[in-house]
C-alpha cells in the first residue's frame, strides 16, 4: 500500500508547523463556516460546544464502514464528541450534542491511533473531526514520530471551512464527507446552516483537488481519495437530485458515493412532521434511479427500508 500522506510532512517538520497554524485558528475560532470567533484556548465555546481540548467518546476497530474503508480488519475509528451542525435528527446526539466522552491530551489521542494500528486496522478514521482539527493534527505528529504509518480518514459532515481543509492538504489521505442538503429551507430547519450546500460544495471540490478519486488497492482497501456519503431523507428533504448532479458534473462521474437509507426519526425529528417517519422504499429507489441516470457507477447502496 502507498505511503500515508502525512509521513513526509512529519519528517520535514511541516506537520508540526501545520499543527501550530491550526491551533491559532482556535484563538478566534474559524474552523467551520459558522465563524463563531470565540477564543477556545481561553475556555470560550461556540455553537459546537467544544473547548480547547479534544473529547473522545470511543475508539475501536469498526467493521460497519464502506467495504474499502473497513476491509477485513476494521477501520480504526475515533469518535469525537460535539459537532458543528447539531442536526435535529442526529442518531448520535448523546455524543454530538451532549458531548458524552472523555477529555484527551494530544499524547493520549496519539496512543489511541497507535493502538488501532497495532490491532491491524486499515486506517485511522476520525468521526466528526471538524471542530477538533488542530488537536488531531498535533496528535498525528506525535503518533507519526512513534511509528504511525496507516492512512488518515477525515469522516465529516460536509460543513467545512475552506481554509481549514486547505491546511489539511497532504495530511489527510481519504476524505469521507456527507452531502446532506441542497436547498436552504431544509438546511435551516434541520441544521440551522442556511449556507450548507454552498459551503459543502466548496469544501468537497477542494478535497477532490487534494486526493482525487478513491484509489482501491490490492485486497480491496482504499489508500487515498474521496468518498461522499448521502443520506436519503423523507419527502425529498435532502434535495438528492441537485446534490448528485453537483457530484457528477463538478467533481467527477467516477466519484465513489455511498447512498444511505437508514434514516429514522431520532433526537428531535419527531417534532417535525415531515421528518417523523422512516423513508419509504419508493423514496429510496427514486434516489438510486437518479444515481443511475447520472452515470455514477462507483459506490454502494446501503441499508434496507
Amino acid at each position: 500500500m502507498r505511503e500515508a500522506s502525512y509521513i513526509k510532512l512529519h519528517e520535514s517538520g511541516e506537520l508540526a508547523r501545520r499543527a501550530a497554524s491550526a491551533k491559532e485558528m482556535l484563538l478566534a475560532c474559524s474552523l467551520c463556516p459558522r465563524n463563531c470567533a470565540v477564543n477556545r484556548l481561553a475556555g470560550e465555546k461556540g455553537v459546537c460546544g467544544a473547548g480547547a481540548e479534544a473529547r473522545v467518546s470511543s475508539h475501536n476497530a469498526h467493521a460497519g464502514e464502506e467495504p474499502p474503508i473497513s476491509g477485513d480488519n476494521g477501520s480504526g475509528t475515533i469518535f469525537l464528541t460535539h459537532c458543528n451542525l447539531k442536526c435535529i435528527f442526529c442518531q448520535n446526539y448523546p455524543i454530538s450534542h451532549l458531548g458524552n466522552g472523555t477529555t484527551v491530551t494530544p499524547e493520549r489521542m496519539a496512543e489511541m491511533m497507535l493502538s488501532l494500528q497495532n490491532r491491524g486496522c486499515h486506517n485511522i478514521n476520525f468521526v466528526t473531526p471538524t471542530h477538533y482539527m488542530p488537536q488531531i493534527v498535533e496528535a498525528l505528529d506525535i503518533a507519526a514520530c512513534a511509528g504511525l504509518r496507516i492512512p488518515i480518514v477525515y469522516n465529516c459532515g460536509g460543513y467545512e471551512s475552506l481554509d481549514a481543509i486547505r491546511l489539511l492538504d497532504g495530511i489527510v489521505d481519504i476524505y469521507m464527507p456527507d452531502i446532506k442538503y441542497s436547498e436552504e429551507g431544509p438546511a435551516i430547519m434541520l441544521s440551522k446552516a442556511p449556507d450548507y450546500f454552498r459551503r459543502s460544495c466548496e469544501a468537497i471540490k477542494e478535497m477532490h483537488r487534494q486526493v482525487g478519486n478513491l484509489e482501491i488497492e490490492e485486497g480491496g482497501i482504499a489508500s487515498r481519495g474521496l468518498l461522499i456519503r448521502h443520506l436519503a431523507l423523507p419527502g425529498g428533504m435532502a434535495g438528492s437530485r441537485k446534490s448528485l448532479e453537483f457530484i457528477a458534473r463538478e467533481i467527477s462521474p467516477h466519484t465513489f458515493i455511498s447512498v444511505m437509507s437508514q434514516y429514522f426519526p431520532a433526537h428531535k425529528a419527531l417534532q417535525i412532521p415531515k421528518m417523523a417517519r422512516k423513508i419509504t422504499i419508493d423514496e429510496y429507489r427514486e434516489v438510486v434511479e437518479i444515481v443511475d441516470e447520472l452515470g455514477l457507477e462507483n459506490g454502494w447502496i446501503q441499508g434496507d427500508t
